[in-house]
């Protein structure tokens, strides 16, 4: 097509906080280039996105559809966050419900692009009659795509027991340091009751598309990068890493300067962060033995502690009473929000205490921060664990293969030899030099051009 040409993109991300934020942050920078974004979600994921900033607002708009009733989801839940996991299936047929209303709409639209997320498995067949192009875009990094297949692995049943996913896949053709699953997380996803399966979704997705991006760089996954080429014989663009910008809402600020005033108070690289996500699902007694193990580490540390919702609107606290008093000399125990990026920015902190989430990690690493590794069990996150620890810019904390169990003494151990430790130097300076490519914004845009370039000039006989 001529370079001069302005597309008009819509963007339709899964219901989660941690997709609907990279899928704004590619919108935004399409939107800067001048082409016509439209982003497709409910009027709540919408509403909580940041505001945009005012020379964007006439290239992007936002699409709200409302998420259509489904029987055993609880009325007003629209994101994975507001649910229990085991309800997560319920939110997955309410969004394939939204298909006949962006049916509809992209009928009415000229839309020459749908830039799509790992859920919809049935937009190939709304798109191509209407001559449509679909990218999908997977927020994950492309080690955890390539450990999933080729579509003919995701869409056949080769690997019917949780013990198929605990072992590397015949088809990685490069050395993955054991960038398998435990069997503690298998079990745990799939112990969700599901019509149709995430693996079959994406199968029929990727045959579907005119090709994918995810979110990572050659400069951190080379070898997976070029493995996906080959295993799904269509181009695969990465998006880059899309390292987040330093920015508050300014009613926030009072909360942000009352923790600023605690790290300023501590020695650099001397704090313990801590945030598991929120949707991490921890049993009571793991959680007592995490605290426990916090408090054994002897570091001063900030944890955000996010109580998980546990049924019809009451939510369940998850720290033990009389806890924050006995550490209030050297722990801050933040209560469902917090300012992750400016703590990750501040001098003090030295490592982070994370539940595998991509986003997370992207984060950290872009401030340098060395990690302790605790997979939350869903999705990628065990994945992503066992390709850091490989990466030795964390160290993971051991727990039982089967169950998941752990105790406080080894959360205490692993803390203090990442942290503080002389053989613990090792992840504290990869950790370090990760920063040349998670915080590096010319790489990112780099990239992003790249990926803009490259449906601009898009045409099907170029990709065979």
């Amino acid at each position: 097509m001529d370079r001069t040409e302005k597309l008009h993109i819509a963007m339709f991300p899964w219901l989660a906080y941690g997709h609907t934020m990279p899928f704004l942050e590619v919108s935004k920078f399409l939107a800067q280039k001048g082409h016509q974004i439209s982003y497709i979600s409910t009027p709540k994921n919408i509403s909580r996105l940041p505001k945009l900033p005012p020379h964007l607002s006439s290239n992007l708009s936002f699409v709200e559809f409302s998420l259509p009733h489904v029987h055993g989801l609880p009325p007003g839940v629209e994101s994975t966050s507001e649910v229990p996991i085991e309800k997560v299936p319920y939110l997955k047929r309410a969004y394939d419900k939204i298909r006949d209303p962006l049916s509809d709409f992209l009928k009415n639209s000229n839309v020459n692009w749908i830039i799509h997320d790992s859920l919809p498995y049935w937009l190939p067949g709304i798109a191509a009659p209407l001559g449509i192009n679909l990218v999908f875009f997977g927020i994950f990094n492309a080690s955890s795509f390539a450990f999933a297949g080729p579509p003919s692995a995701l869409l056949g049943d080769s690997r019917k027991r949780p013990e198929d996913f605990t072992v590397v896949p015949e088809w990685i053709d490069y050395p993955c340091d054991n960038v398998v699953f435990k069997l503690y997380e298998i079990v745990n996803q799939q112990c969700v009751d599901d019509d149709v399966s995430d693996s079959h979704r994406i199968g029929r997705l990727i045959q579907g598309c005119q090709f994918v991006t995810v979110r990572t760089c050659f400069e951190f996954e080379r070898d997976a990068i070029k493995l996906l080429i080959k295993l799904y014989q269509k181009p695969v663009v990465p998006v880059g890493l899309l390292p987040p910008l330093l920015s508050l809402p300014s009613n926030e600020d009072n909360k942000w300067e009352t923790i600023r005033s605690w790290l300023d108070s501590k020695g650099e690289k001397s704090v313990l962060y801590i945030a598991l996500g929120s949707e991490v699902n921890l049993s009571e007694e793991s959680m007592h033995q995490m605290a426990f193990g916090v408090e054994k580490s002897n570091l001063p540390f900030i944890w955000v502690v996010r109580n998980r919702p546990v049924g019809e609107g009451q939510m369940n606290d998850i720290i033990l009473s009389g806890y924050e008093k006995r550490v209030s000399k050297r722990g801050l125990v933040l209560r469902d929000w917090a300012p992750q990026l400016r703590i990750l920015a501040h001098s003090s902190v030295g490592g982070f205490l994370t539940h595998c989430g991509w986003s997370s990690i992207i984060e950290a690493l872009k401030y340098g921060r060395a990690l302790i590794l605790f997979s939350g069990g869903n999705s990628d996150q065990g994945l992503n664990a066992r390709l850091l620890h490989g990466k030795k810019v964390g160290l993971e904390i051991e727990r039982n293969e089967v169950d998941g169990l752990f105790t406080s003494d080894l959360v205490a151990a692993t803390i203090r030899r990442v942290m503080v430790e002389p053989e613990g130097e090792v992840f504290r300076a990869n950790a370090q030099a990760m920063r040349e490519i998670f915080g590096n914004e010319e790489l990112s845009n780099n990239y992003l051009n790249e990926f803009t370039r490259f449906i601009e000039e898009f045409s099907p006989s170029a990709c065979h």
